[in-house]
Parts: structure tokens; sequence; C-alpha cells
């Protein structure tokens, strides 16, 4: 049993290596590719297209309610302490700061990071990706980079979206639920916001999309089993996804705290 336990420990951890060398070796190759013409522009606003425009409408959804429910459960705090007016300022720096960049680059992951996993999967299976190395066509340069590129720049422009429209969920709740006045709402809340707060926030998300693309194209290019291996690979992008955002966000944050206190 006890042999068993480190063989299943070490199998995972040589695993977690294999994927992690594997990983920077695909960003080391897009990097590079991404300054090496030509440049497939349309290839890149296809792609900015799917990830960007598409994902409005789920980001709208759920940046609605967590304005709500965020303006909802400070208010009942803060109505016990006779602070309502307080209410914007949090709503807005919690979501401009953290919950906007964190809750857009989760949903990316999960709905087009999924995409991008599962299309470059069954390109694998079927050999498809061979078949543009005999063209002399390089797979990094014309399957990774254009994601690679269209996600590190929709992903900011997507969570400048969703802080909007997750502010637009508390000043409904506060003006319309708590009877706080929308010139005072508007007021606080740009009182309360400052360029530092939304660079914080942005600057992340460039990193957010990187870490999407380059987990999604890893394991669409490390596909094995056929369809089955597809769902796997499916779900071993989005789970690392999620996992590496949050870890990036805990140490941007902390970087941010310290730079920007």
């Amino acid at each position: 049993m006890i042999n068993r336990f480190f063989s299943l420990i070490g199998s995972r951890v040589i695993s977690f290596m294999y994927f992690l060398g594997g990983l920077v070796n695909l960003t080391v190759q897009t990097v590079y590719f991404t300054f090496i013409p030509p440049f497939k522009k349309d290839r890149v606003f296809e792609q900015a297209k799917k990830a960007g425009y598409d994902s409005l409408p789920i980001v709208a959804l759920v940046s609605l309610f967590i304005g709500f429910i965020f303006a909802l459960q400070t208010a009942y705090f803060m109505q016990r302490i006779g602070s309502e007016i307080y209410i914007a300022s949090m709503v807005a720096l919690s979501i401009v700061r953290e919950l906007g960049p964190v809750i857009t680059a989760l949903i990316v992951a999960g709905r087009v990071g999924a995409a991008i996993t599962a299309e470059l999967g069954s390109m694998q299976v079927t050999e498809q990706i061979d078949a543009l190395e005999t063209l002399a066509s390089n797979p990094i340069k014309y399957l990774v980079v254009p994601r690679f590129l269209a996600l590190s720049i929709m992903l900011p422009l997507l969570t400048l979206y969703s802080d909007a429209i997750g502010i637009l969920g508390g000043y409904i709740i506060c003006v319309f639920r708590l009877g706080i006045s929308s010139n005072m709402y508007i007021k606080v809340t740009s009182e309360a916001l400052f360029y530092k707060d939304l660079f914080t926030g942005l600057f992340k998300t460039i990193f957010f999309g990187m870490i999407i693309a380059l987990v999604s194209c890893y394991e669409g290019f490390s596909v094995q089993g056929g369809a089955e291996g597809v769902g796997r690979a499916t779900t071993r992008s989005v789970v690392f996804s999620f996992i590496m955002i949050i870890i990036a966000d805990c140490f941007f944050t902390a970087m941010f705290y310290f730079i920007f206190p």
C-alpha cells in the first residue's frame, strides 16, 4: 500500500513536470513565431470574433448578476451601520480590481478554451496537424499564434465590458431597491475609482488570455486516444486554466499591493 501511494505521488509529479515543460516550450515557440512574418491578420480577427464578440452575451449576463448579488450582500451589512452610500464604491472597486477580470477570464476559459482544445484535439486525432507539417506550414504559427494574440487582446476588452455591466448591476440595485439617488451613486463611484484600479485589473487579463490560449492549445496538441481523448483533454484544459488563472491572480494581486499600496 505504501509503495502504491508513493508510486501514485511520483507519477503525478512526473506528469505535472512533463506538462509544465511542454507548456514552457510551447510558450517560447509561440512568442518567437508571433514576431516572424508572414502575419495572418485575417486569422487573428477570426479568432478575436470567436473569443470576444461571441462571448459578449454570457459575459454580460454573468456580470450583471454579479453586480446584483454583490450590491445586495454588501447592503446587508452596510445598512446595519447606516453607510448605504458606500455600497457604490465597494461594488465599483471590487468589480474593477478583482471580480471583473477573474470572472471574465473563467468564463472565457470555460467557453473559448474548451472549444480550442476540442477543435485542435479533433485535428490531432484526424491527423490534420500532421498534414499541415507535410505542407510546410508550421502548426504553431498557423494554429496557436492567432489564438494567442486574439485572447491576449480581447480579454482586456471583455473585462472592460464586464466591469461596466457589473457596475450597472450595482446601480440598478442601489437606485431602484435601496433608494440611493442616481447622481449620488455615479458621484461616489467616480470618486472611488482611480486609474491605477483600472490598470491593475486590465493588466492581469493580458496574462490570463495568454494562459487560456497556451494551455488550451497544448492540451489540444497532446490529445491521444480518439474521441475519448478529446474529452479528457478538454476537461484538463479547463481545470488547468482555472488553476493557473487563480494562481496568476494571486501573484499579481500581491505584486500590485506592494507597488500600488
